[in-house]
Order: C-alpha cells, then sequence, then structure tokens
C-alpha cells in the first residue's frame, strides 16, 4: 500500500508541475486531494488491514497528501509570479508621458476683486486690517458719532442679538479697532469683510454682503489726497479713462462728506441704460473723518486729518464686468462662475 501511494504522489507532482494556470491546478487538488480521491480511497481500506499495518497507511498516506499540497502551494506562487510578471509588460505605466489636464478650480469673483482692490491698495503703502462680524453697539454706532437715538442709524436696518450687540453694518468698526490698537499715525488701512443690513433683496440690494472700507491718518491731509485715491483706484481697477467725481452727502463720521461716481466705462460720460442715461455710475461714500471720531479712537484732531471712503465689493464686480443683477454672485452658477 506505501508503494502505491508512493506512486500517486509522484503522479500528483508530475501534474501540478504540468498545471498551466490556478484552474488546472484546482482540478490537481481536488482529484488527488478531494474526497472521492485516490489516497481517500487508500485510507478506505484501513479497516481490512491487520491492526499493525494501519499505523503504517495513515502515515504513508498524510506524507503523501503534504507533498502533493506543498507541490501544489510552490506551483500556484510560480504561476502569480508569472501573472504578474506579464502585467507588468502589458500593463506598465510610462511616467514620461504627459497626464490627463485636470479640471482645476478658481477663486470666485468676488474674491478676486476683493483681492485686486486689497492689492491696488497696498501698492500705496495701505495694508489690510480685519475686525470681528458680531459688533458691540459702541464700536459699530457710537463710536463713529451715531449715538443712540440717532435718526442716521434708521438707515443701517439693523440686526440686534440684544441691545448693544450687533450684527456689523459696515466695516468701519474696524477703523476705531485700528486706531485704538496701532495709536499714532500715520495710519493708512483698508478694512474688507461682510455686512450685514435688514434690506429688501433686488438686483442691487443684499441682507449680507461685503464692502471694503479704507482710512488714511497723516497730518496735512486735505479733500485732495481723498479725491486722488479714489481716481488711483478706479483707473487701477477700471481702466485709465475712467474719472471720477464727488457729490456733497451727509455721513455723521465725516465731515465734509461726499458721495463719489464713476464715468460711465460704456458711453464714455454720454448717457447710456447701464449708467441710467447719466453719465456716471454711483460707487461709493467718502469724506473727511469727523474730529469726534478720531477722539472716539484715540487720535488728537488737532493735529491729525484723515479720510475714509467705503463701497460694496459686490458693486465694484458689478461694475467691473457689466452684471445686471447682484445676486447672481450668490446663485452658484457654475455657467456664470465659469465666466471669471
Amino acid at each position: 500500500m506505501s508503494e502505491a501511494l508512493d506512486r500517486i504522489r509522484e503522479e500528483a507532482q508530475e501534474m501540478v508541475a504540468a498545471a498551466s494556470d490556478e484552474a488546472a491546478l484546482e482540478k490537481v487538488r481536488i482529484d488527488y486531494l478531494g474526497r472521492k480521491g485516490p489516497i481517500a480511497e487508500a485510507l478506505a481500506e484501513m479497516p481490512r488491514l491487520a491492526p499493525i499495518e494501519r499505523p503504517l497507511l495513515g502515515k504513508a498516506a498524510n506524507e503523501a497528501k503534504q507533498a502533493i499540497a506543498a507541490a501544489i502551494e510552490a506551483r500556484q506562487s510560480e504561476l502569480e509570479q508569472g501573472r504578474l510578471a506579464n502585467l507588468a509588460e502589458t500593463e506598465a505605466i510610462d511616467i514620461t508621458f504627459p497626464a490627463a489636464p485636470l479640471r482645476r478650480g478658481h477663486q470666485h469673483v468676488l474674491s478676486q476683486v476683493r483681492r485686486e482692490l486689497e492689492v491696488i491698495f497696498e501698492r500705496l503703502g495701505y495694508h489690510v486690517e480685519e475686525g470681528p462680524e458680531i459688533e458691540s453697539d459702541w464700536y459699530n454706532f457710537e463710536a463713529l458719532n451715531l449715538p443712540k437715538g440717532h435718526a442716521s442709524r434708521d438707515v443701517h436696518d439693523t440686526f440686534f442679538f440684544s441691545e448693544d450687540v450687533v450684527l456689523r453694518t459696515h466695516t468701519s468698526p474696524v477703523q476705531i479697532r485700528a486706531m485704538e490698537r496701532l495709536k499714532t499715525p500715520p495710519i493708512y488701512i483698508v478694512c474688507p469683510g461682510r455686512v450685514y443690513r435688514k434690506e429688501n433683496l433686488d438686483a442691487t440690494h443684499l441682507a449680507g454682503f461685503m464692502q471694503l472700507e479704507g482710512l488714511a491718518i497723516d497730518e496735512g491731509l486735505t479733500v485732495g489726497d481723498l479725491k486722488g485715491t479714489l481716481l488711483y483706484l478706479v483707473q487701477s481697477l477700471f481702466g485709465p479713462e475712467r474719472k471720477v467725481r464727488m457729490r456733497p452727502h451727509h455721513f455723521s463720521y465725516t465731515e465734509p462728506s461726499f458721495e463719489f461716481d464713476t464715468l460711465c466705462g460704456r458711453c464714455n460720460g454720454d448717457g447710456c441704460r447701464s449708467c441710467g442715461h447719466q453719465g456716471w455710475l454711483e460707487t461709493g461714500g467718502c469724506g473727511m473723518v469727523h474730529p469726534q471720531v478720531l477722539r472716539n479712537g484715540g487720535i488728537d484732531p488737532e493735529r491729525y486729518t484723515g479720510f475714509a471712503w467705503g463701497f460694496g465689493i459686490e458693486r465694484m464686480a458689478l461694475l467691473k464686468y457689466d452684471v445686471e443683477d447682484l445676486r447672481l454672485f450668490y446663485e452658484n452658477d457654475l455657467r456664470f462662475n465659469e465666466q471669471f
């Protein structure tokens, strides 16, 4: 019986060596090690043997099974290595070949315009200041010459958390904080950020929007310096042919106060639909900083003067790209966003 098991083992090992793929190898395993294979048949004869011969048969059968299983495992490993080698040849990656172009995102148009505005003023020596969007009544109103009960507060349509805590209605509070922190002029800053007002939404009004305000405090600053700064702004943003005009207005935190307009780029001042046939586009507010506001920020108005201005970043983007509705900037329509 041992000799028969030796022949079965040798025959199985030959079949294993000849197996060309894993399917053939699995067939050899079933044929020789399965419940109906020759080794199982040999073990079925064990009850007919003398007791002294049974252990010898069991040992020979176990050795044959182990040898065949080891041969199958070794051949399986060889087949796997061959398959991987073939894959490396047929599906190799050429790392020198240019990759497919990636579809990259880009900054939103409002972020682009905000950064462009910051760079324009940084070239003039201004630096960017930021502050909290949740403000105290002092910084948002009182320090800006708008005490409680002042009629000008009504135009801000404020969101109140409590009597003394609000969502800021402009970025002017950052100017007061900057004066307190920097203490000694010269001070040249721009303050970009989001502001909030209870507005009825339409093509030119939003409840949450972005502003950029600027503040310059130094000895001897005049309205001429203010106008020159605004002219540099609009010509840098819209082109050298643009002009600026200033109209008297009233703001509690500046004296004198103005609104400033930009010459319409479509009609060059002749009047068209874009500018309401006025030739000019309303852009923002400005003026010389009120002496009381300087005092509230810890600055001596007898020695220093200052000017300030402010405008909506959305409005600047609207004017730059001739967009007809501010709401388009916030609708997240890729067909619109991908134009910029």
